[in-house]
């Protein structure tokens, strides 16, 4: 379908001679002749009894009157275009939406993503990424993947990943600082945080030790480091400086593949975890992308 502009009349026309100056660049532009462009304007001048432009050698100006109306009309316009664009688009080609966490998007979904390209190639994928979910995030999306309980949202979502966390470094930096044979021990090394809320909605360094009865202050001189991303926790890890927590799900390919080696004992939440969340009006494209997520995960089949 071809990408060209609506005809909308007298206030395209209007728009574009106060736009360009000039009644021979609009009607050359408009596919019109000069005197078409001319005549549309003074009968609009006419109809709204205002002189709208000032006549002049080399072009035109806006009167007062005419600085009004463009302001109305050039908006108009602009949305009229703008909501023509996504009716196209909407009609090439569904785009299904998936609201989540950097976290989940970046370590999990993207290595996944050609996944759901090959089964399903004629529908693309928008990731929304944010670590804030607003009340009303059901309606900003198609599907959401949320961190968080099952009080929070056993009764509208499944739990897709179960919160089972590890602590993660290279293996260079545990032959250097370990071996951490119990929690006692790790909590003597360089840990990285994620910054977080306190109390933390899920295991962080000092949750996950007091799992184990050991009582550390993160600010006991360790050198630890502190990131507000998860992604960049993982990076940090990755580089050998400390030991992270890694979230199960996550970092799995990473340690499959020997870029990162298990530090210590597994820790797991029975009733928290990434939730999958469906729109309040399901659609043919948000059950596909839900289906494919909770395959995935292990969830089906």
């Amino acid at each position: 379908m071809p990408d060209h502009s609506l005809e909308l009349g007298w206030m395209r026309i209007f728009v574009e001679v106060a736009r360009l100056g000039s009644f021979s660049s609009a009607a050359a532009l408009l596919g019109l002749t000069q005197p078409a462009v001319s005549y549309q304007i003074r009968r609009l001048e006419e109809q709204f009894g205002v002189s709208l432009l000032r006549r002049q050698h080399r072009g035109v100006t806006l009167t007062a009157e005419g600085e009004r109306l463009l302001d109305v009309t050039a908006k108009a316009v602009g949305d009229i275009d703008a909501l023509a664009r996504s009716f196209r688009a909407e009609a090439q080609r569904p785009v299904v939406r998936l609201r989540t966490d950097y976290a989940f998007s970046s370590l999990w979904l993207i290595p996944r993503m050609d996944g759901f390209r090959l089964l399903h190639p004629e529908t693309d994928i928008q990731i929304i990424a944010t670590q804030r979910f607003s009340a009303g995030f059901r309606d900003e999306a198609d599907v959401a993947v949320v961190f968080g309980t099952r009080a929070e949202f056993g009764a509208i979502g499944t739990l897709l990943l179960r919160e089972k966390v590890v602590p993660i470094c290279t293996q260079g930096f545990l032959d250097r600082n370990g071996p951490f044979e119990d929690a006692r021990q790790l909590a003597k090394a360089v840990l990285i945080h994620l910054d977080t809320p306190m109390p933390s909605p899920w295991f962080d360094w000092r949750s996950y030790l007091t799992e184990f009865s050991v009582l550390r202050d993160i600010n006991a001189g360790c050198g630890d480091i502190s990131f507000n991303t998860y992604s960049l926790v993982i990076q940090a890890a990755l580089s050998g400086q400390g030991v992270a927590i890694g979230w199960m799900g996550l970092v799995d390919t990473l340690l499959q593949a020997g870029m990162l080696v298990e530090a210590g004992p597994p820790l797991e939440a029975q009733d928290r975890g990434y939730w999958l969340v469906p729109p309040r009006s399901p659609s043919a494209h948000s059950e596909k992308l839900s289906t494919w997520l909770m395959n995935e995960a292990g969830k089906v089949g």
